[in-house]
């Protein structure tokens, strides 16, 4: 094979990594902008030229070889080399030091990725992070403590929206306290969304509940509902295996979705490094 046949061209390394990062095929697409059949040949391509297989592939997700291990610290030092020299071209490099704050759950869920890629087309802006629940983060906002934050929208006209969360139900398999009058129910801290949302759908359900535990933590939440005292709703992507969804058939009602927006402080809107963070924050998340 000529060295030119086993060039590994830039598009094919960022979808190599992307699927690696992301786990699976739809989380991968999001950050590429590509559709899944455009992504599948990119690695197709790059596995070609490569002569190797570099990823195993099952119906959700991807796993690396030994060659696919051997390659990603490389494709990721190729990518970085390649952001840094379109850092260099810009005329004004964007610097400055920028505050900001998200909830724990969408920590791993959507951020690792997508801060690390806006720190190696920005290498001179110092992300300060500052993890919390929407409660305490949209007040930072407003007091200009925070510059940019992910946050559960509150009302329609809080930030930029990026993508809708799902929430369900959960409890113990062996404690069936779901069908205890009244419930209890795990929930949130007072005036957080996540907790709003499940209490009306009772409400509006007729269906009497007590609170049995409340807390900032889905990890406290969901450390009560495997205790078998409580029942809580939780985001879907944060349901462990050992928990059952409930629903209709255990006398729960339906729960709505949750909109996260992209919001940027006002006292930092004419600040260039914070308006940098903000929109490469909507350009990686937003979906649909």
């Amino acid at each position: 094979m000529t060295n030119r046949s086993r060039d590994l061209q830039l598009d094919w390394l960022r979808a190599f990594v992307a699927a690696v990062d992301g786990g699976s095929l739809s989380a991968a697409c999001r950050v590429v902008h590509r559709s899944p059949a455009a992504l599948s040949m990119q690695i197709k391509k790059l596995e070609q030229a490569a002569a190797v297989p570099l990823l195993l592939r099952d119906a959700r997700r991807f796993a690396l070889t030994p060659a696919g291990e051997r390659l990603l610290p490389k494709a990721r030092e190729v990518l970085l080399a390649h952001a840094a020299a379109q850092s260099a071209l810009e005329t004004v490099p964007v610097t400055g030091h920028v505050r900001f704050g998200f909830p724990e759950d969408y920590a791993a869920a959507h951020l690792g990725p997508a801060l690390r890629r806006f720190a190696q087309t920005h290498p001179e802006v110092e992300v300060e992070m500052v993890c919390a629940q929407s409660t305490v983060l949209i007040p930072a906002l407003t007091s200009g403590d925070l510059d940019v934050a992910l946050v559960t929208q509150d009302r329609p006209s809080r930030g930029t929206r990026l993508f809708d969360e799902a929430y369900v139900w959960v409890g113990l398999a062996s404690s069936p306290v779901w069908q205890r009058d009244p419930l209890p129910l795990a929930v949130f801290e007072p005036g957080s969304m996540a907790r709003k949302m499940p209490e009306q759908a009772l409400r509006r359900a007729g269906r009497r509940y007590r609170i049995a535990y409340q807390s900032p933590s889905t990890v406290g939440l969901l450390a009560v509902v495997q205790s078998g005292l409580a029942v809580a709703a939780v985001k879907r992507s944060s349901c462990p295996p050992e928990l059952v969804q409930l629903d209709a058939r255990h006398g729960l009602p339906p729960l709505s979705r949750l909109q996260v927006a992209a919001v940027i402080a006002s006292s930092a809107r004419k600040d260039a490094a914070a308006q940098a963070l903000h929109d490469h924050v909507v350009d990686e998340l937003r979906r649909g």
